[in-house]
């Protein structure tokens, strides 16, 4: 004999859970899993498809009938949710976050999403991964299935193999996602996802103007190589070269591996070798760890910084800490956060808006690091 629940296609589903609402008030996932067979990743994009209808309003582990319920017998409108957050948006339930790294750069993006989770009644799931994780999906796949997840806000790797079919997933998922200091990936047929992002090309550009105020005329840029940030701070560099009039012919730029990898003193030597024999006087370091090393290293070969050797940070994580405090560009790393809570809580509000994407300002903060070139 076969117990299983008949299954029912979207539509019918979608009557059953306004029937139900009509005759309790409310709905419970779990219940619903039991009664209809079906996954909470199904149930929860039929109740978001209802909420976007003004038919339910979703809470914790379920929903209650909405303002505009009519599609079952006796049905009327319910009671919102307690501290509903605007309009339809109601309050309770979960944001998924996955990002990169629980360590540097990121923890402050984090606690800026906390601040505005807790402003407007949500909860946060965070996950870190690492930049070597080929295929998020997985750890994607399992936030999502998390109970009650509203939405996912997440800062994908754009340099793996799987970064088209991590794209493809996020466009198909049931729930809306916020890319943090990400660019999309195109995906044909689908609406790119939301964005917040700092704009660091005009990073490269404050730092290569500071440099220019100071008297400098012969400067260099220093990246980490495979940073998903360092094309944006790249094209920022090029552009203000050219705003500065600075030689074409005298262009110092050079790829660093990440301060971890064991490679990176060797590289270090060699990336301060060509600095000095080329004449550079200021140079703009991603990131901090590697700013820090390189004034290290020319502090130990007898360079005077910033006589000898002006040096800018991109980060400002920890650049304020070392000796000399290092002059850094800084991006507004909780406010990203707490736009991308923002941003993803009116998506869930009204599923029918434009697409935004939202781009911040970095800053530069002057400190000890800089300063006019020697005579």
């Amino acid at each position: 004999m076969n117990d299983q629940p008949p299954v029912l296609l979207a539509p019918a589903r979608r009557q059953y859970v306004l029937d139900a609402l009509a005759r309790d008030g409310a709905v419970r996932i779990a219940d619903l899993m039991r009664e209809l067979g079906v996954t909470p990743v199904t149930l929860r994009r039929d109740l978001a498809h209802l909420e976007a209808e003004g038919l339910v309003v979703r809470v914790h582990g379920g929903a209650v009938s909405g303002s505009g319920t009519g599609g079952g017998p006796g049905a009327t409108g319910g009671p919102s949710a307690p501290g509903a957050l605007g309009e339809r948006a109601p309050a309770g339930g979960c944001i998924a976050v996955l990002v990169p790294s629980l360590s540097f750069y990121w923890p402050t993006v984090v606690r800026g999403m906390e601040a505005e989770a807790r402003r407007q009644g949500v909860r946060l799931i965070t996950r870190g991964t690492s930049y070597e994780l080929a295929d998020e999906r997985p750890v994607l796949e399992r936030l999502v299935a998390a109970d009650d997840v509203r939405g996912l806000i997440l800062a994908p790797n754009p340099r793996t193999p799987a970064a088209q079919d991590v794209a493809q997933w996020l466009s198909a998922a049931p729930i809306p996602s916020v890319l943090v200091e990400r660019d999309p990936t195109p995906v044909p047929g689908r609406a790119p996802v939301e964005t917040v992002t700092t704009d660091h090309g005009l990073g490269a550009v404050l730092a290569a103007r500071h440099l220019a105020e100071r008297g400098h005329r012969n400067i260099g840029l220093v990246l980490t190589r495979n940073s998903p940030t360092a094309g944006k701070i790249a094209e920022g560099w090029k552009a203000a070269r050219a705003e500065l009039g600075l030689d074409p012919a005298r262009r110092t730029e050079l790829l660093l591996p990440h301060s971890r990898q064991p490679e990176f003193p060797a590289a270090i030597d060699r990336a301060l070798d060509k600095v000095l024999d080329e004449g550079v006087t200021g140079l703009l370091v991603h990131s901090d760890p590697e700013a820090m090393a390189f004034v290290d290293v020319a502090l130990n070969r007898g360079l005077s910084v910033p006589d000898d050797l002006s040096v800018i940070a991109y980060d400002d994580e920890i650049a304020e800490l070392f000796t000399p405090p290092l002059t850094a560009i800084s991006p507004p790393r909780a406010a990203v956060g707490s736009a991308a809570v923002d941003l993803l809580l009116q998506r869930i509000r009204d599923p029918a808006r434009p697409v935004h994407r939202v781009t911040l300002n970095p800053e530069l903060v002057v400190r000890g690091s800089t300063a006019p070139p020697r005579g």
